[in-house]
């Protein structure tokens, strides 16, 4: 059986259309896992942090605003050299990269109260 020109070319578009399609998909399945901008707002009050519990996947660029509703506070992550003031009644917001997978501690380590010492929370970084 002899393919017509028209079937020839219909071949061709659709063979082209199989090579192009797949680095796309590919694409496309590559921005699915780019990493997320997830923005959180911790309140510090009473000596406590809520949430005291903070969870993103790995790669992501957390915007973290901490607002305090009473005293000064400090916000600090030694694993990732985060140490922030956050001063009586106002709010310090930063960004950083999560890159790193596991538990992290947070804390204020502010030391001109004894109640700053049992003020911590987690920073969960899950890997993708």
């Amino acid at each position: 059986m002899a393919l017509t020109r028209r079937e020839a070319a219909l071949l061709m578009v659709a063979a082209g259309t199989c090579l192009f399609a797949r680095p796309m998909l590919r694409r496309l399945k590559a921005q699915e896992q780019a990493p997320g901008r997830p923005e959180f707002t911790l309140v510090a009050k009473d000596y406590r942090y809520s949430p005291d519990r903070i969870e993103v996947a790995q790669d992501d660029l957390v915007k973290l605003t901490i607002r305090s509703e009473d005293v000064a506070y400090s916000f600090a992550i030694d694993e990732y050299r985060i140490v922030r003031r956050v001063p009586a009644g106002g709010s310090t917001t930063f960004e950083f990269r999560a890159d790193r997978p596991g538990t992290f501690r947070f804390y204020s380590n502010l030391t001109n109260d004894a109640a700053h010492a049992g003020m911590q929370g987690q920073l969960v970084v899950r890997p993708r």
